[in-house]
């Protein structure tokens, strides 16, 4: 029987997926289902399913929304030619891609522009891989960190970059870091702090656990990329670790022998699945918090949204007659809610 739960601080949701989740939270409360969300909205089967069940309809193709209902982007970013095909079905478009993925995006964009051959780093087939690739098609090449630079061959030679998924692991990055200096010495690299502030945090808190943990449970989806960047870092740390969706998933012979269990959650699982994973583990001495740092990130909803619910809320002030109009509406006032809040209106 375990002893003590060691619980990462920070863990679990990061700013862009907070700010998703509430702005789709607030799409199905606006509209009649369905609403539709291409791809989905962040990497974790518990939100996408609390989503389906309040009439969210995920998507692969753009073509598969119907003209005039209304549709979301997912946190992950989406290619150019699916921006402008959503705006064109959708009567409401909201583009719910993190601040995050858009710098990158933006950075892609302007090298190619500058003639520049491009590595991406990332996971082959990821959403946010696939749609960071579209913004430069004929500069940017993918290459998988587990394969390195041997599939990267340079058009010119003399002009290369480097730029990265934002959720993968910082040993990862550095890897391939390592290698494209030494062999292009005039490369052009993002900084390290371009990587996700979230991915990274999550990553020291998880190697902090490691130094004290016999085990090491790290709660999220298995298509999360962050989650499992995270189950690697414990792993190179000499601890066995083991992904989880919930606390269903732990096998009682994981925990013969252990006294201390380190906790942590990828940045798109919910906090309840991380609570009830200490209930299952009941661990006699309680828990302590190992904390890193602090994150106060706060990125607002997406512009389209805001724009929206700004228009919906002064229609009904008019419509009403509001003896005050022109008060703060709830979307001004998102600062001052969760996504874990938001979840629960759907029953999460």
């Amino acid at each position: 029987m375990a002893t003590k739960v060691l619980l990462a601080e920070p863990r679990g949701f990061c700013a862009g997926v907070e700010m998703a989740i509430k702005a789709l939270t607030w799409m199905v409360q606006v509209f009649e289902p369905p609403v539709y969300c291409y791809h989905e909205i962040v990497h974790n089967a518990a939100v996408v399913n609390a989503f389906e069940r309040a009439g969210v309809v995920f998507i692969d193709d753009i073509a598969d929304v119907p003209l005039g209902r209304p549709v979301m982007l997912s946190a992950h970013g989406s290619a150019p030619e699916v921006v402008t095909a959503a705006s064109e079905r959708g009567a409401v478009m909201v583009d719910a891609v993190c601040p995050l993925v858009t710098k990158v995006h933006h950075e892609l964009r302007r090298m190619a522009d500058k003639g520049y051959d491009i590595i991406y780093v990332g996971h082959e087939g990821h959403d946010e891989a696939i749609g960071a690739i579209a913004e430069a098609p004929t500069a940017a090449q993918l290459v998988d960190p587990r394969v390195g630079l041997d599939t990267f061959e340079p058009r010119s030679g003399s002009k290369v970059a480097l730029l990265a998924q934002t959720t993968l692991g910082l040993y990862e990055w550095e890897g391939v870091l390592d290698s494209a200096t030494g062999r292009f010495p005039d490369l052009w690299t993002a900084r390290k702090s371009d990587l996700c502030y979230a991915t990274t945090n999550r990553q020291l808190a998880i190697q902090k656990l490691a130094e004290r943990s016999d085990l090491l449970l790290v709660v999220g989806s298995e298509n999360s990329s962050n989650t499992q960047a995270l189950v690697r870092v414990g792993r190179n740390a000499g601890v066995p670790t083991f992904r989880i969706d919930d606390a269903e998933g732990i096998d009682d012979a994981w925990l013969e022998g252990v006294d201390v269990v380190g906790v942590t959650a990828g940045a798109s699982a919910p906090d309840q699945r991380v609570q009830n994973v200490i209930e299952r583990i009941a661990p006699s001495e309680g828990i302590e918090l190992i904390r890193v740092t602090e994150e106060d990130e706060y990125f607002p909803l997406p512009p389209q949204l805001r724009r929206f619910m700004a228009t919906l809320q002064a229609l009904v002030e008019g419509g009403f007659a509001c003896r005050t109009p022109g008060q703060h509406g709830p979307v001004e006032l998102d600062r001052e809610m969760s996504a874990t809040e938001a979840l629960s209106i759907l029953g999460v």
